[in-house]
């Protein structure tokens, strides 16, 4: 984990354009010469992207997944979740397969995916981030292990004006400790979209809650705990990286850290008890 900066491959895939009118034939173009190279028509993984208007966004979430290197065989499908944007005309240029859910949510959006996915595993990405390249690797191959139904990997905030790297490395670190805390009776407050893989057979089983609901990702994790064991993630180089909207929603870093660290603090003593909830409400990255 970059306690100053962020990784060295960011930089190529930060595209500065404000809407889809301003991206380029050429970008497109490079984009899909990568995709050509690194899908497979005969997938094992298949990677779910829900998108709700991101029609800049997504073109960087697939750029870097486009350099992917691993020796599994993938797809790339991405669910156009109702958009009021371009996201669809974004989509539609790049060599992915993408389908259309009118039920807000990423829970019917993504159930929608894994039902038309040709993969045996599952892996969740976000369209607001960045894919290091073994990032597929690293996620299956704990997901392959015996008796593991879903595994959840490790993320890192990118520095904006008021979001400095060295703060967001603080807050990084904390998550990761309470992170294993939680691991031990509820790993399901962990999982989230951005970076989590399950088997697609028990996934179909499970089923992603059909209401536009934050927490769609922990609550198929809840589910899946009664068929198998669920897996951190924990390297580093692992890490998906993500922008600070989440945090900017509730003000300033200080703000933003202050509510995360009370809204733990408040449900600390839970992580040590087993008792299944039915609802999960989710801890806001």
């Amino acid at each position: 984990m970059r306690a100053f900066s962020e990784p060295g491959w960011i930089d190529d895939l930060k595209f500065s354009y404000e809407k889809y009118e301003d991206i380029p034939a050429s970008v497109f173009e490079k984009i899909n010469r990568d995709l050509d190279l690194v899908q497979s028509k005969s997938p094992l993984v298949s990677i779910l992207i829900s998108a709700w208007n991101e029609e800049v966004n997504i073109l960087r979430c697939i750029a870097s997944l486009a350099k992917m290197k691993t020796r599994f065989p993938f797809e790339i499908i991405v669910i156009n979740n109702n958009s009021k944007d371009k996201t669809q005309e974004t989509i539609d240029r790049l060599h992915v397969k993408t389908l259309f859910e009118a039920k807000q949510g990423c829970g019917p959006a993504r159930q929608t995916g894994q039902e038309n996915a040709a993969g045996k595993y599952i892996l969740l990405a976000d369209a607001d981030c960045y894919y290091p390249s073994c990032w597929v690797d690293e996620m299956v191959k704990v997901l392959m292990q015996p008796k593991v139904m879903c595994v959840y990997g490790r993320y890192s905030f990118l520095s904006e004006p008021g979001f400095p790297r060295w703060k967001l490395f603080i807050l990084e670190s904390l998550k990761d400790v309470i992170s294993e805390i939680r691991h031990i009776k509820r790993p399901y407050y962990n999982t989230f979209g951005l970076s989590m893989g399950y088997v697609k057979e028990y996934g179909l089983r499970v089923g992603f809650i059909q209401t536009n609901f934050w927490g769609d990702d922990g609550q198929l994790c809840l589910g899946l705990m009664k068929y198998g064991k669920i897996k951190q993630v924990r390297s580093n180089k692992a890490r998906v990286w993500t922008g600070p909207r989440t945090l900017q929603r509730t003000g300033n870093f200080s703000q933003a850290l202050k509510a995360r660290v009370v809204k733990e603090l408040k449900r600390f003593k839970n992580h040590f008890n087993s008792r299944m909830p039915k609802n999960i409400s989710m801890f806001n990255r």
